[in-house]
């Protein structure tokens, strides 16, 4: 059975957005990525797995190794998506603020 993906389940687990912390900055290979964690390596594995089909990760195949960074444009896709959700709640709380001044004083 082959599952699709979503990348906000994937982005909602908090060891996959570990993983995506640790190759912001440098592309690490899975055994790397692993023993950054306390988990087995099999868990880890199916981490990547899921960043990767998701798009999140890409792989890239250097010699025997395989290292995964971040595919920029598909992070760039989900923060697109909820940015205007975090202006909306931003002028609320800038609303909020302004009403428990007003009435502070």
């Amino acid at each position: 059975m082959n599952l699709r993906r979503d990348v906000f389940q994937a982005l909602a687990d908090p060891t996959r957005r570990a993983i995506l912390l640790l190759v912001a900055s440098q592309s690490m290979t899975a055994g790397a990525i692993a023993s950054n964690f306390d988990t087995a390596r099999p868990t880890v594995s199916k981490h990547l797995q899921i960043l990767t089909e998701c798009e999140l990760l890409e792989q890239e195949q250097n010699g025997r190794e395989i290292y995964y960074h971040i595919n920029a444009k598909k992070m760039k896709e989900a923060a697109d998506f909820i940015e205007p959700f975090r202006t909306m709640w931003e002028d609320r709380f800038n609303k909020l603020e302004a009403v428990m001044k007003k009435n502070k004083k």
